[in-house]
This record gives structure tokens, sequence and C-alpha cells, in this order.
């Protein structure tokens, strides 16, 4: 897109005052202490006051939330959406990263469980995971999208909540070996500048992977995420991870990696995960996920109450680290900067952060995101202008959040 596609309003006089930092922290240890001192008032004769302590629990063989402590994915039969709302963070819980399949997630046993690696190799071999985990090891903070993350947003407005507009999308630590170890180990021969990866699933799901400088260096076979082993969701025993890239060719239950000078052109990159334009034309390996942001709090579902309160939300680039996020609280007429949250990493989820009061009224909330490549996110009207609406996948436009004079959040499009 060119500099006009990606152009905003230019900032004008009359905007909000802002609230710094100093005076949040002001406000809020003000109604900290007016709510600390209510609640000691009401102690004394409220016997529904947390009773004194007494002999906890004894250990457990496996650790569990606190029963107040109520999270879950969104179930939609072939997916789940993660609970972006309520995580705290940059890394998303094992049992809360989102998940996709395509024909459910099969049940297979690591140890009978094989990888061929074959094609345009000069030994072609077979590894069982224990192969795999005797390699130097690696470990790497990354997120996973969907490339149809937020795909409902290229059409009419729906209210919908940040984990159902968002919620495909995850950062994990995974731990693996790298690609490239066991591309020297096979001995990669020149002209191999194609990689088929192919799941055990009962889609059979294969893409055609470039061999490019970016993936050779980053790329990971995985065996596990967050400390454990995969969960069968996420591809357990063995997936593929190619940082920055859209989900789909992140492939799961990774059983087959054939080597070759040309894509393999699957139904999954040619019926599936390519983007439609205007002109009937389709873009194909559009890979790469662009810098997007959206904010968590308040997002849609909310109900807002007049004060201070502060602004939250998620920033990621496939591209790199994210360098800055800018929020409206007037619906795009002023941006202000927002405090990322460290830790700040490429091909990772950044929070940001900005303290606003809200004395009434409608209005809307947007934020976007620019990356270390200078690539600003687009507004939703300046994506459509380049790729119309024919597409299903890679939207990355600016969310908006509007906030109505009661103080009820919801889903529009500005």
């Amino acid at each position: 897109m060119t500099d006009d596609e990606h152009a905003f309003p230019a900032e004008e006089t009359g905007a909000p005052p802002p609230v710094n930092r100093r005076q949040f922290l002001a406000v809020t240890a003000s109604a900290f202490a007016l709510g600390a001192s209510s609640a000691w008032a009401a102690s004394q004769g409220d016997s529904a006051v947390e009773a004194p302590l007494r002999p906890g629990a004894p250990a457990r063989a496996v650790g569990a939330r606190a029963s107040t402590e109520v999270l879950s994915r969104l179930p939609r039969g072939t997916y789940s959406l993660a609970p972006l709302r309520h995580l705290h963070g940059i890394v998303t819980p094992s049992d809360l990263h989102f998940e996709r399949h395509h024909n459910g997630v099969p049940s297979l046993d690591a140890k009978r469980h094989r990888l061929l690696v074959h094609g345009m190799v000069d030994r072609p071999l077979m590894f069982s995971v224990d192969d795999l985990m005797r390699l130097p090891s690696v470990s790497r903070l990354a997120f996973i999208e969907c490339a149809g993350n937020t795909a409902d947003q290229w059409h009419g407005e729906q209210d919908l909540t940040v984990q159902e507009t968002h919620g495909l999308t995850s950062t994990s630590e995974w731990t693996g070996v790298r690609l490239a170890t066991v591309l020297e180990a096979v001995g990669l021969q020149r002209g191999a500048t194609w990689m088929l990866a192919e799941g055990q699933d009962a889609a059979a799901l294969a893409r055609s992977v470039p061999l490019t400088e970016e993936i050779l260096r980053d790329a990971l076979i995985c065996y596990g995420q967050n400390g454990e082993a995969l969960r069968p969701e996420q591809g357990y025993p063995l997936r593929l991870l190619l940082p920055g890239c859209e989900g789909n060719i992140n492939v799961k239950w990774l059983r087959r990696l054939k080597l070759a000078s040309a894509p393999f052109m699957t139904r999954w990159e040619t019926a599936k995960y390519t983007d439609l334009l205007p002109d009937g034309r389709a873009y194909q390996f559009s890979l790469v996920m662009e810098a997007k942001s959206v904010i968590t709090a308040p997002s849609g579902g909310d109900q807002l109450r007049r004060g201070v309160t502060e602004i939250r939300g998620l920033a990621w680039s496939g591209r790199g680290a994210v360098t800055s996020v800018e929020v409206s609280v007037d619906g795009g007429r002023h941006w202000r900067e927002a405090q990322l949250q460290e830790p700040v990493l490429p091909q990772c989820h950044t929070r940001f952060r900005l303290p606003w009061k809200w004395e009434g009224g409608g209005t809307v909330l947007l934020s976007r995101c620019t990356d270390e490549t200078g690539y600003r996110q687009p507004s939703r009207s300046a994506l459509i202008k380049v790729r119309g609406t024919n597409s299903y996948y890679h939207f990355n436009g600016i969310q908006a959040w509007a906030v109505s004079a009661d103080g009820r959040v919801r889903n529009v499009h500005v």
C-alpha cells in the first residue's frame, strides 16, 4: 500500500485533555483507598467478609486455577477462540491457546510417530520424536494467528466481543529443533527452494513452504510448548513453527517434509488460503501476518463507568517487533502514543496501555500500531480500498469500539 492509502486524519486542536501516568496513579490510588476504607467499615458488622485462614488443601499432582478464576476458550466446531480480554502478559496458557483444525484433533502416540524428510536431499531420513529431542534444542516466544482471524470485519457490523473478533491468535514459548539443523542432517540439495509440510490429521493438510532466508533462520520443528509437550490441539507430538507466518502453514501433527524446486500447489494454497482480489484474481502465498492491534479493555460487551480508567490492548506483527501503538478516544480525530509494556519482542504479542478519563457521552476507541519495518496498521476503509471485500483472510484493519452514552461498549466500523 502507498502512503496515501495509509493516510489518517491529521492532528487537530481541541483534543480531549490527556491523562498522564502520574494523574492516573493518583486517581486510582485514591479510589483504592476509598474502597479499602469502605470494605474495612463494612467488615466490622459483615459476616460475609473472608474468614480467617485455616489449614489449606494438600499438595496435588497437577495444579489448578483458583475456583474464582473461570477462563475458557470459546469453541466453534473446528476452532476455538482465546479469551484475550481476561489474560495477563503475553504468554497464553497452553489450555487456552486458540485452536484450529480441519477434520478433528488426531490422537497420536509420540513413541510410534515418525517424521520423514525426503525429496531433494542427499540422505532421506526418518526421525522419531526421540531422535529430534537428541538434537540441539532451542526455545523462543512467538505468536501464531489464524489467517481467518477477524474475517467477519470485512463485512457488516456485528455486536461481538474481542474474544469473538480477535481470539484466533495466541503467544507461547515453543521448544524444538531448528529446521535448518534437520535439513543439514539430510543434506539439502542445491536448487531445493520449496518444502512440502504435511500433517497426520484426517484432512492430510499439506502446505508449500518457501525456503527463504528468514524461514531457514527462524523455523522450528516443535515438540514443546510453555514448558511441556505440545497439547493435542497444538499438534502433538510434532508441529512446524514459522514465526510471523499465517497459522495454517505452521503445520501440526507433522509427519513429512519433502524438498523440491517449486511449490506443490496443494488444495490448501489454491482453493483455500488465497486472497481473492477485486478483479477476480487470487493472491497466493501471502504468508506473513501484517501489523495488527486491538484494544482488549474496554472492548465489546464491557460496561464502562465514568472516571479514570486504563485502555489496554495487544499489538503484533509478523515482520518483527512492534515499535509504537497509538490510541484515539474520539474516533480517529486525535491520536496519542500508548506505553508499550515489556517485553517487546519480534513476532510476539506486545501489550500497550494508556490512561483515559471518560466523562460520559458517546465516542469511539481505536488503536493502530507500527512495526520495525515502518509499516503502520491501516484503517478498515484503506484496506478495503486496495483489497476489496471478496477476501476472507488477512484482515488487519483498525478495530473500532463504540462507547455509548450509558457506557456500553460494542463493535462498530468506522
